[in-house]
């Protein structure tokens, strides 16, 4: 039996589930893979060799298609990588051959507040610890190719700086002239260390670097990052590496990863990552785990690849996308869809009680303190009023075309009157409504959900975008603003204003995407406003250029590109079972 997750916290539960875990072999043997798709990392975890699958499989129609997004969370978070494993062991429960598409997580979330995005209770991604942990090693090679553009980039600036341009050819090299103020990209790491957001490097002599201003950014904001969330195969990944700017000229004019002549070898670094990792549910339906990009500050979706895969193997997949639909499912819709070609059937947004009554008027919960008293008691009001905010989000999803199913992710103190009324007033609004009570029972505990999504997955839908890639950028962004945020315009920094007009001039620049950097706490860009704000307007202070992933950045409201460790990070409480060689305390 496994154990109570009232009672018990997610890694025990992990831990006793691992016990009964199918190894890759009985997976892949499931899944119909020929023995040289399969690369073993261990018994419990693999890569998958993409391209020999997806050639293999090419005339086998596509597996119905569903998103997993949800509302605006709280600072908890609301179970949408837990609802993503709840939903596949609920269809695996029907009889259905299904696959899950997630994150990897970043090792700043796992050592800080929110935990390692494995899912929980009893609808979690095993084995937790290498999932955990650095898997095997994606996000280790993009920190590496990431910062050797950094490399290039601060040597060839040094060089420049001590070498004439005889000098400089005689080392084959030409002068870039690049300009120190105008450096597109910082270095990264894998935690949130706010200490390193803005720093000054080079301090020393002239054998030391050339002396600027610098930072780092957290990991899964790398547009190579971004770059492996959206490559369609080896080749297409190349030609994205070529592409990065890293900084401008003192004309301007961009500096590519190319011109550094560093993006073959950047790539060599990526091509073992581009492989998706296979994994599998507390009940052993397998999960794709690739890419890693967060939703706030980047794209916010597992792979392409890892979908096409799901898509080829599978008669269900189910894909996630980062925080709540104002941003997560945004970039799916307008982004990751664009560049794969591929429809989604269905969307399930993700709601729970908590979350309705913070939008409500309850307190607002704060990570590392105990739940405020008024989340233990019914409140109809609070969430009634609070479903403003779920409505505005399956309105998001409607606006693609896409049919909605709201998933009312239960806690076992949630109360049936509180349930009712959300139910209630989400059907009004066109949803599907299911109750999910994954957590607590599994599978078992997610068959409404799943019945609810088969009956969406059935029905025709008219899936459309939000923009046409003609459409001028400062319109994309008042459309995005307006439509899903609900803001009544955009205003613009001086310097994002002035890059947003040298962009729509710009054909290359022009042709390209827009990701939008956003808090999630908020469908504002403060993240302070609950429900449903009006009478606000959107503030872009910058606006970035990731032309190799193939879209433009748009920053608004004071978010960070680095995250900040809090009092109370998760790290205090991760050891190490040294008897049993086992990890303990994650989450």
């Amino acid at each position: 039996m496994p154990l109570d997750p009232t009672k018990h916290p997610d890694w025990q539960i992990a831990e006793a589930a691992e016990k009964n875990m199918k190894t890759v072999y009985q997976l892949a043997e499931e899944l119909g893979l020929q023995k040289e798709e399969l690369l073993p990392h261990g018994h419990y975890v693999a890569k998958l060799d993409f391209k020999k699958i997806t050639d293999r499989l090419s005339g086998r129609p596509d597996a119905k298609y569903i998103d997993v997004t949800a509302i605006t969370p709280t600072p908890l978070g609301e179970g949408k990588s837990t609802t993503t494993m709840g939903l596949t062991q609920g269809l695996g429960k029907r009889g259905k051959k299904v696959i899950a598409a997630i994150r990897q997580p970043s090792g700043g979330p796992t050592m800080n507040i929110k935990g390692s995005a494995a899912g929980g209770g009893l609808s979690q991604c095993v084995p937790l610890t290498p999932f955990s942990l650095g898997l095997t090693g994606d996000i280790n090679a993009i920190m590496n190719a990431h910062n050797l553009a950094m490399v290039a980039l601060t040597s060839r600036m040094q060089h420049e700086f001590n070498y004439n341009d005889d000098q400089l050819a005689k080392r084959k090299l030409r002068r870039l002239n690049i300009d120190p103020r105008n450096v597109e990209m910082k270095w990264i790491m894998d935690f949130c260390a706010q200490a390193l957001r803005d720093i000054v490097i080079g301090l020393g002599g002239k054998q030391d670097g050339f002396m600027m201003n610098s930072g780092f950014a957290i990991a899964v904001s790398s547009e190579v990052m971004a770059i492996l969330a959206v490559a369609k195969d080896l080749k297409d990944m190349r030609e994205r590496m070529g592409k990065i700017v890293v900084a401008y000229d003192k004309q301007g004019n961009p500096v590519t990863t190319e011109d550094l002549e560093v993006a073959g070898a950047m790539t060599a670094w990526m091509v073992e990552a581009l492989n998706p990792n296979l994994m599998q549910t507390i009940e052993g339906q397998p999960v794709l785990v690739h890419a890693g990009p967060f939703a706030n500050i980047a794209i916010g979706q597992s792979s392409i690849i890892a979908d096409r895969v799901g898509l080829k193997l599978a008669d269900y997949h189910v894909t996630e996308s980062g925080f709540g639909a104002d941003i997560g499912f945004e970039k799916f819709w307008n982004l990751k869809c664009r560049f794969s070609g591929l429809k989604p059937q269905a969307a399930v947004v993700v709601a729970t009680i908590r979350a309705l009554k913070c939008h409500g008027g309850a307190p607002i919960p704060v990570p590392g303190k105990p739940v405020p008293e008024e989340y233990k008691s019914e409140n109809v009001g609070w969430v009634e009023a609070g479903t403003c905010n779920l409505i505005k989000h399956i309105e998001t999803v409607k606006q693609a075309g896409i049919n909605p199913v709201v998933c009312i992710n239960a806690f076992y103190t949630d109360t049936d009157n509180e349930i009712n009324a959300v139910k209630r007033l989400a059907e009004q609004a066109g949803a599907r409504v299911a109750v999910s009570k994954h957590w607590q029972y599994g599978g078992e505990g997610a068959l409404e959900l799943a019945d609810a999504v088969v009956d969406a997955c059935n029905e025709p839908n008219e899936f459309k975008f939000l923009y046409d890639l003609s459409t001028p950028l400062r319109k994309r962004i008042e459309l995005i603003a307006t439509k899903v945020y609900g803001a009544d315009g955009v205003d613009y920094s001086a310097e994002a204003a002035a890059k947003a007009k040298r962009m729509e001039e710009d054909p290359e620049t022009a042709k390209l995407g827009t990701c939008m950097v956003k808090t999630h706490l908020s469908l504002t860009d403060n993240p302070n406003l609950k429900g449903v704000p009006t009478g606000w307007r959107l503030h872009v202070r910058d606006i970035l250029t990731y032309k190799g992933a193939g879209f433009v950045v748009p920053v608004a409201g004071a978010i960070k590109l680095m995250p900040g460790t809090s009092s109370d990070p998760a790290y205090r409480r991760v050891d190490v079972d040294t008897e049993a060689g086992r990890v303990k305390g994650l989450f």
